[in-house]
């Protein structure tokens, strides 16, 4: 009797184990059908746009252009500056006085540097015709849906062996620190250079503006988007996107759109001019390194050629130099960009 009596409690023990046992099995498969469901109600990702091209009969506001933008964040426009006007761009950047004269390196944190010049107002040389023409400028106001003024141009120069990269960011995890509210902000990015994976060509998550602004950690000097957010959308079906682009050809891309790009380890550099633009209606909410409000004074789309634009002419462009820009400072916890 006394044996029998002392095994009640371990007996009872046993059940209730085994009863949680039961509850957490049954948790366990709840999980899994929940899981399978949502799997199964996953949005479906469309096919990529085919890329645009650019002739003297190209229409900014056709309704296709706009609808690739919207649907995968970015549309390329092959041939967007053509074999003479790019060899003019070259010829202003590199000349003596010319843009390169203001470039900097850029540390990427690790062992590589990027150079890379940047500048607020447009100007009337042939740099700032780029901004000015119909092909870029009225392009990303149909792209935006309104007025657009000049944010700032960069030229940026991955040389061989040594050009840095750039970790997973959407621009607006910058400029959101800027006081932009909105994200109706984007970037014509024009390839000076033949640009591939070998030469750390551009890379993208196709759709990932739809996903809104991500958490952004400081890392190396970079803004980094999230690492778990990114895997999420990868998992997700998220395309991530290797962009092969001729010299000439131009992207227009959204600025909550994922990129990145790896250091150049090749034998050829990889050297690209990027206009940034904001929408009208976006005024900042504070002063900073950018410019406010500004009207865009359109051009002619033949002005980059035009013998009378010159070749170089630094005046007004407001050149951007990190080391004595106070306004800097306030935003260097977040990084500028």
């Amino acid at each position: 009797g006394y044996a029998a009596t002392a095994l009640r409690p371990l007996d009872s023990r046993v059940r209730a184990c085994a009863w949680l046992a039961g509850v957490m099995a049954e948790q366990v498969e709840k999980r899994r059908r929940v899981g399978e469901s949502l799997a199964g109600a996953a949005r479906p990702q469309l096919a990529a746009n085919a890329a645009f091209s650019w002739s003297k009969g190209f229409d900014p506001q056709c309704p296709e252009l706009r609808r690739a933008f919207e649907q995968d964040g970015y549309v390329l426009i092959k041939g967007l500056l053509q074999a003479e006007e790019l060899k003019r761009l070259e010829t202003a950047v590199s000349s003596d006085g010319g843009i390169v004269s203001h470039a900097y390196g850029r540390e990427d944190g690790m062992g590589r540097k990027t150079r890379l010049a940047l500048w607020n107002q447009p100007g009337n040389d042939v740099t700032g015709m780029i901004a000015r023409v119909p092909r870029v400028a009225s392009t990303m106001e149909s792209l935006l849906g309104g007025e657009v003024y000049h944010y700032h141009t960069k030229l940026m120069m991955k040389d061989a062996r040594t050009g840095g990269a750039a970790l997973w960011h959407q621009d607006f995890g910058y400029w959101s620190n800027n006081g932009c509210l909105y994200p109706d902000m984007g970037t014509c990015f024009i390839t000076l250079d033949k640009m591939d994976k070998e030469n750390a060509g551009l890379q993208v998550l196709r759709g990932s503006h739809r996903l809104g602004l991500l958490p952004h950690h400081m890392k190396g000097g970079q803004a980094e988007a999230d690492q778990k957010r990114m895997e999420w959308a990868k998992e997700a079906g998220f395309e991530h996107v290797h962009l092969d682009m001729d010299p000439g050809d131009g992207l227009f891309f959204h600025s909550l759109t994922l990129h990145t790009s790896g250091q150049n380890h090749s034998d050829r550099r990889r050297w690209c001019f990027l206009v940034a633009f904001n929408r009208a209606d976006n005024q900042p909410m504070i002063v900073h390194h950018h410019p406010q409000y500004c009207p865009l004074e359109p051009a002619p789309d033949d002005a980059i050629l035009d013998p009378t634009t010159p070749l170089v002419d630094q005046s007004g462009k407001d050149f951007m130099n990190p080391n004595n820009d106070e306004s800097v400072g306030k935003f260097k916890e977040h990084g500028f960009h």
